[in-house]
């Protein structure tokens, strides 16, 4: 039987961040994971540099039944409160777009840095330990494992959300979530490709690696951002972005030159030269192999000077206005996130405890807590389980 104040399960983001500041304040803190290495998903994110933080982190980029719920967190430890932990330990990071800090090597300097913080502060982690059974005894919680049995005042789950189950993402936390008597969300994949229907995806297979800025809306909400087309589908900061508001069978609003008015572009251009041909004009405006399918699609041949005004105003709104129904999303598979689970208004947005359980609580993806791409998910790991942290 081990004894320990503080029992985390979860040895990602948020868990390894609330087992070092929970060990400092004296705490005798066990993590423990399933996985045989802790941090899986942090060594693959950001195309393994991981994405660590967004210096403009707001309540505005996250997505929750209670919007409220992340606005105390956030004050408390912003991004400039990590950012400021990477300084101690002489992390090398660079700002890839405005406000997203990458780390400049290796997301495994990240990961460094947090198991290193937990051995300081000495926290005790098990690997390969998977939960068999967790029990309330009151003033206690019981927790069976396949490396034994832990007694614990504070439970904490950290175990994420569904998202690349390749890495050991499962669905433990919202059972026990459920086990206790909090709601859980209905759960659905975030930041993800979208697929097509086998007509569209035949089509647009030849156009698989092409990419462009583009601005796309589904249910009133829209990103401007670049587009990858792909085997599948379409991928990209601009439909990751607008999966987490896309609801199957929406349509998806695509300005494929949100830059300049495509109309007044080839008006321009027709008073420049007449006998400029349409096609190369707009060639030159959309990645070659893009244009050409549109092009040969809608049969825009000919000279400039053939088109009236009425032409180009119905070539504009079909290069601003490209309207595509996907067939669904990759899935968890490939999603960064998962959108949904733990109802936030069963637990405190000051302590993370569950508001009828004392000694449990749930920090970072496992809530119903859903960051932008860019960074935001990460700094909410880091926020939710340094605040859990102060109270375990």
């Amino acid at each position: 039987m081990n004894k320990v104040d503080v029992l985390i399960i979860g040895a990602g983001a948020s868990g390894l961040m609330c087992a070092a500041n929970a060990a400092y304040r004296g705490r005798s803190v066990t993590l423990i994971d399933h996985a045989n290495m802790a941090g899986k998903k942090i060594i693959m994110s950001g195309g393994g540099r991981c994405n660590f933080t967004n210096m403009d982190a707001s309540p505005k980029h996250f997505l929750s039944q209670n919007p409220h719920f992340v606005i105390s967190a956030l004050k408390r430890y912003g991004p400039s409160h990590f950012v400021e932990l990477m300084d101690r330990h002489g992390l090398e990071y660079v700002e890839k777009a405005p406000g997203q800090l990458f780390c400049q090597k290796s997301a495994k300097d990240l990961l460094s840095i947090l198991l290193t913080e937990c051995e300081w502060s000495g926290v005790n982690i098990s690997l390969n330990t998977k939960v068999v059974k967790v029990t309330d005894l009151g003033e206690c919680k019981e927790v069976e494992t396949n490396q034994g049995t832990f007694i614990c005042e504070s439970l904490v789950i950290a175990t994420g959300g569904l998202s690349i189950p390749s890495k050991g993402a499962t669905g433990f936390g919202y059972q026990i979530a459920e086990q206790f008597g909090l709601e859980v969300l209905p759960t659905r994949a975030g930041l993800v490709p979208v697929t097509l229907q086998p007509d569209l995806k035949a089509k647009f297979e030849p156009l698989a690696g092409v990419s462009c800025d583009v601005s796309v809306t589904a249910n009133k909400t829209n990103f401007t951002e670049p587009m990858l087309f792909t085997h599948r589908g379409l991928s990209g900061p601009a439909i990751l972005q607008i999966s987490n508001h896309w609801l199957p069978g929406d349509e998806l609003k695509i300005d494929l030159y949100p830059a300049e008015s495509i109309y007044s572009l080839l008006v321009e251009a027709r008073e420049k030269n007449p006998k400029s041909q349409i096609d190369k004009v707009l060639s030159q405006l959309l990645p070659k192999r893009l244009a050409s399918m549109l092009i040969e699609d809608h049969k825009w041949q000919g000279v400039l000077a053939e088109y009236g005004n009425q032409a180009f105003e119905e070539i504009a709104e079909t290069l601003h206005n490209w309207v595509i129904k996907p067939n669904g999303t990759e899935g968890y598979r490939t999603a960064e996130v998962t959108l949904g689970g733990v109802d936030t208004n069963y637990v405190s947005s000051k302590t993370f405890e569950a508001k009828e359980v004392k000694g449990l609580f749930f920090i970072g993806e496992v809530l119903d807590v859903t960051g932008w791409l860019g960074g935001y998910n990460f700094q909410w790991a880091w926020a939710s389980g340094y605040c859990a942290a102060q109270y375990v």
